[in-house]
């Protein structure tokens, strides 16, 4: 059973860092994509930026292009997303998907991020 668990999430004045994990376990990642999603209020949810397990090319919203970075440990499955340069509009729940080009198909819990003006 894939499960993929959030951490590190806070509050932060605008300005700031702040770093995400994930810790994925349950499948044979090498052949998948990690993402990052977040979800802010009173909005849908949307991409933030994803990983290729294998390789480690990344790709990012134009949101947060620049200021957010993507990577992943392959010896402890985990996934990171190091935000700098933090906005108060990135405020949201922040989910860590793993899946393929055509879908994401398991997801976390979330983890909050509030960042103070």
């Amino acid at each position: 059973q894939v499960q993929l668990v959030e951490s590190g999430g806070g509050l932060v004045q605008a300005g700031g860092s702040l770093r995400l994990s994930c810790a994925a376990s349950g499948r044979t990642f090498g052949t998948y994509r990690m993402g990052w999603f977040r979800q802010r209020p009173g909005k849908e949810r949307e991409f933030v930026g994803n990983i290729r397990w294998s390789g480690g090319s990344t790709s990012y919203s134009d949101s947060v292009k620049g200021r957010f970075t993507i990577s992943r440990d392959s010896a402890k499955n985990m996934v990171y997303l190091e935000m700098n340069s933090l906005k108060p509009e990135d405020t949201a729940v922040y989910y860590c998907a793993s899946g393929t080009a055509l879908r994401w198909d398991y997801w976390g819990q979330g983890t909050q991020v509030t960042v103070s003006s």
